[in-house]
C-alpha cells in the first residue's frame, strides 16, 4: 500500500476545497482563483500558529534552559537570536512542501514560487549561521586566550564568505546555471572585483598580520598622531580600528594603516610593570660653586647625605694629600660642589622612594648646559604604571626636589618675571648676591 505524501495528496486537498466552493455557489470559472486565495489564507493561518507555538514555547523554553545551565554558549545563542532564526526556518520548510498543493490548478506557477521560497530559505539559513558564528565570537571573548584578539575581523570574513556562497546559490537558482559558471564569470571580472573590494582585501590581510604578529590587541593603548588617535583600542574590525581617545572621543583608523604606518603601542610598558620618568630640574649655573668646610658640616645634618659626605671627605683628603694640592687656590685638587652633593642627594632620595622601581635603570645625570641652566635629569621608572599613581609619584618627587634645592645654595632657573626686572636696581646696590652667602648663614 502506497503511503500518501503531501505531493500525492495535493490533488485531493485542492479538489476537496474546490468542491466546497462550488457547493457554496461560487462560479466554476472563478473557483480556481478563489480556491488559491483560500488555501493561501489557510496556510498562512496554520504557519502563523506554528511560528507562534515555536516562539512561545520552544524558543522561550530553550532560553529558560540556557539561563539555568552552567555553560554560557547557549546564553549567547539566545542573545544573538539564533533560536528565533530557527523558529522561522521550520514554517518556511513547511511552506515549500505545500506549494504543489496550493498551486495545483496553476502548475506553471509552481516552479517560480518554489524558486522564490528556496531563495528565501537560503537567506534564512545564512542568518541562522550568522547568529551561530556571532555566538561563537561572544563566547570566545570570555576566554582569556581570545579576549584581546580581533575576533570581529574574523567574523566579518566569515560573513562575507557566507553571503558570497549564498549569492552563488541564488544566482544558480535564478539562471539555472551551474555555480561553476558563475565562478568562471567572476574570474573574468576579477580585476574589477579587486578594485571594488580593495579596502576589504587590504583590511583582511592587515587583520591577519596584526593578529599573527601580535601588533595590537583590544584594550591596548596606542598613539597615532598622524590620525589623531591616542587612547585605548575598542574594536578591531575588518576595515577599521576604533580608538577611544583620552578625551572620550572616538577615532576610526583603517586597519591596514596599522601595517603601513608607524604607531606607538604602550602595552609593553604595562606588561613590564614600570613607567619611565624622564624629567629634569634646570639649575641656575651662576649658583654652582665649591663648598666651604663649614657648609659641608652643615649639610651633614641631612641624614641621607651624611654617610656619603663622610666617605667622600676621606677620599678627597687622601687624594689632595698624595697629590700635594695647594689649598690656597680652590681649583687645586678635589673639592665638593653644591651641585654635586645635590645630584647625589637626588640619587639617594629616589633610590629609597617606595614608588620607584628598583629593578630598572636608575640614573640621575647632568645634561648639556644650555641658556636655561644646567639640567639635572631623573631617568628612572615608577613601580606602578597606572596614570594617576604615576603622575602623583612624579609630582611628589619633584615637589620635594624643588623645595630642597635651596638648602644646597642653588637656584632653579626661571625666565625673568616683571618683579625680577623691577628689582634689578635694588639688587645692584647690594654688592655680592644672596647666592654667595654661606649655606649655614642662610639656612642655619
Amino acid at each position: 500500500m502506497e503511503i500518501p505524501t503531501i505531493a500525492n495528496s495535493s490533488n485531493i486537498i485542492y479538489q476537496w476545497t474546490y468542491n466546497r466552493l462550488i457547493g457554496l455557489g461560487v462560479p466554476a470559472d472563478q473557483a480556481d482563483i478563489i480556491n488559491l486565495f483560500v488555501l493561501l489564507g489557510l496556510l498562512f493561518i496554520a504557519l502563523s500558529i506554528v511560528y507562534y507555538v515555536l516562539r512561545k514555547f520552544l524558543v522561550n523554553a530553550l532560553a529558560m534552559l540556557a539561563r539555568r545551565s552552567k555553560t554560557k554558549f547557549d546564553d549567547h545563542l539566545v542573545r544573538n537570536r539564533a533560536m528565533a532564526q530557527l523558529a522561522r526556518l521550520v514554517p518556511l520548510l513547511i511552506s515549500i512542501q505545500f506549494i504543489p498543493v496550493i498551486f495545483s490548478a496553476f502548475p506553471d506557477w509552481i516552479g517560480p514560487v518554489r524558486k522564490f521560497f528556496d531563495m528565501v530559505l537560503v537567506i534564512v539559513w545564512v542568518l541562522l549561521f550568522r547568529a551561530v558564528f556571532r555566538s561563537i565570537r561572544d563566547h570566545l571573548r570570555t576566554q582569556k586566550g581570545f579576549e584581546d584578539k580581533p575576533l570581529d575581523s574574523y567574523l566579518q570574513v566569515i560573513n562575507i564568505f557566507l553571503f558570497f556562497v549564498a549569492g552563488i546559490i541564488i544566482f544558480s537558482m535564478l539562471t539555472g546555471q551551474s555555480p561553476w559558471a558563475f565562478l568562471g564569470a567572476l574570474g573574468a571580472a576579477s580585476a574589477i572585483l579587486l578594485l571594488v573590494f580593495k579596502d576589504t582585501i587590504m583590511g583582511f590581510v592587515a587583520s591577519i598580520q596584526v593578529s599573527t604578529n601580535d601588533m595590537v590587541r583590544v584594550g591596548d593603548w596606542i598613539e597615532m598622531p598622524k590620525y589623531g588617535a591616542d587612547g585605548d583600542v575598542l574594536e578591531i574590525n575588518l576595515n577599521t580600528v576604533k580608538v577611544r581617545n583620552w578625551d572620550k572621543t572616538i577615532t576610526t583608523v583603517p586597519t591596514h594603516y596599522l601595517v603601513t604606518d608607524s604607531f606607538k603601542n604602550w602595552r609593553g610598558m604595562h606588561e613590564s610593570g614600570g613607567r619611565r620618568i624622564k624629567r629634569s630640574v634646570s639649575i641656575k649655573i651662576s649658583t654652582i660653586r665649591y663648598l666651604e668646610n663649614e657648609e659641608i658640616e652643615h649639610l651633614k645634618k641631612i641624614q641621607l647625605l651624611r654617610p656619603f659626605i663622610e666617605e667622600r671627605q676621606q677620599e678627597i683628603e687622601q687624594y689632595n694629600k698624595e697629590s700635594g694640592a695647594d689649598p690656597a687656590m680652590p681649583v687645586n685638587g678635589r673639592k665638593m660642589t653644591n651641585a654635586g652633593l645635590y645630584r647625589q642627594y637626588v640619587t639617594l632620595y629616589t633610590a629609597q622612594h617606595p614608588l620607584i622601581h628598583k629593578g630598572y635603570t636608575m640614573v640621575v645625570r647632568q645634561l648639556q648646559p644650555t641658556e636655561t641652566g644646567l639640567p639635572i635629569e631623573l631617568y628612572m621608572y615608577t613601580s606602578n604604571t597606572k596614570w594617576g599613581i604615576y603622575e602623583n609619584a612624579m609630582a611628589d618627587i619633584f615637589d620635594h626636589l624643588l623645595a630642597s634645592v635651596k638648602f644646597f645654595g642653588l637656584e632653579v632657573f626661571e625666565a625673568p618675571a616683571s618683579d625680577d626686572v623691577r628689582s634689578l636696581g635694588l639688587s645692584s646696590s647690594k654688592g655680592v648676591g644672596e647666592a654667595a652667602v654661606p649655606i649655614r648663614q642662610r639656612f642655619g
